[in-house]
């Protein structure tokens, strides 16, 4: 019997030497790390936004949707994540990604002017699809809301494709029903641009054969 009292109580007072123990240390470590120690006359306030104030914020960003504007931002992103002094491993320039055969055939020659020139590349991304739009016009009237190899045909899709492989290969992927199509260096499809560039509204493009950029 004195056995087992004995045996209680030392463990009992062992408990209560380990639990006091920690206590100290906790305190003691918690009084260490700065910003969490208050004085006993230290008065914390915070202050949050209201309901109103909350409800009266607004984020105005930019919506083009299929627009026109729309659409270009859309190529400018994909071809160059929208940079105006952008060249490519292979040679494309600008914004949009030209070539200098292309730049020629829209009567620029000087690709240095070109890439430092903004509102020259924006000038020639519409004096190239008006070309484009002239060498697809009889595809577009024939093939638009069409589907094709899995593909709606749009008119903008068309256009894209042009400005990536140009309009004689974007003719074969029509004729061939889709089955022959043209990658580009980094393997991007014409198929990939007809869709993804489906459905914006292009109607502003008027269709020139002989489309060039008026220099300033």
């Amino acid at each position: 019997m004195i056995k087992k009292w004995s045996y209680f109580l030392g463990l009992s007072l062992f408990i209560a030497i380990v639990s006091s123990g920690f206590k100290t240390n906790d305190a003691k470590q918690f009084g260490r790390i700065e910003g969490f120690h208050l004085s006993e006359d230290e008065i914390t306030n915070y202050t949050v936004p209201t309901i109103d104030e909350t409800a009266k914020t607004s984020y105005n960003f930019p919506f083009t949707g299929k627009s026109y504007i729309g659409f270009k931002q859309a190529i400018a992103i994909k071809e160059s994540q929208g940079l105006y002094k952008l060249v490519n491993p292979y040679g494309y320039m600008g914004k949009y990604q030209f070539g200098k055969s292309t730049l020629r055939a829209i009567g620029i020659k000087d690709t240095k002017e070109f890439l430092n020139n903004p509102k020259l590349q924006e000038r020639a991304f519409k004096a190239l699809l008006s070309k484009n739009k002239w060498e697809l016009r009889k595809e577009i009237k024939r093939y638009e809301g069409k589907t094709i190899n899995g593909i709606k045909i749009t008119e903008s899709g068309l256009l894209a494709a042009a400005h990536l492989g140009g309009a004689g290969s974007v003719k074969k992927f029509l004729r061939s029903n889709g089955t022959e199509g043209f990658k580009d260096g980094f393997g991007t499809s014409l198929r990939s641009y007809i869709k993804r560039f489906g459905g914006y509204d292009t109607s502003n493009i008027v269709a020139n054969p002989n489309a060039k950029v008026k220099l300033d």
